[in-house]
């Protein structure tokens, strides 16, 4: 599945594939989020989940320029990213 065939599904749709495909990383606390990191293929998605509303907010594609890597470099190997 492409990235824009992946970003067209519907966040129930995209948590059902990363959920039955993907492979959980790791998770993180960003701000109000708990942020969960998957492996789909080959590529790393998060996932923002907003306990206080007890929803997904977004999942999207992991930008490797955003500085919220370096939480996840405390914790993987930068050699799985």
């Amino acid at each position: 599945m492409s990235k824009e065939d992946f970003n067209r599904l519907s966040i129930q749709k995209k948590t059902q594939k990363l959920y039955t495909e993907g492979t959980f990383v790791v998770a993180i606390r960003y701000y109000t989020h708990k942020v969960n990191l998957y492996l789909l293929g080959n590529e790393y998605i998060e996932v923002f989940y907003n306990h206080k509303q007890d929803r997904i907010d977004k999942i999207d594609f992991l930008n490797h320029r955003h500085s919220r890597m370096k939480f996840y470099l405390d914790q993987i190997s930068l050699s799985e990213i």
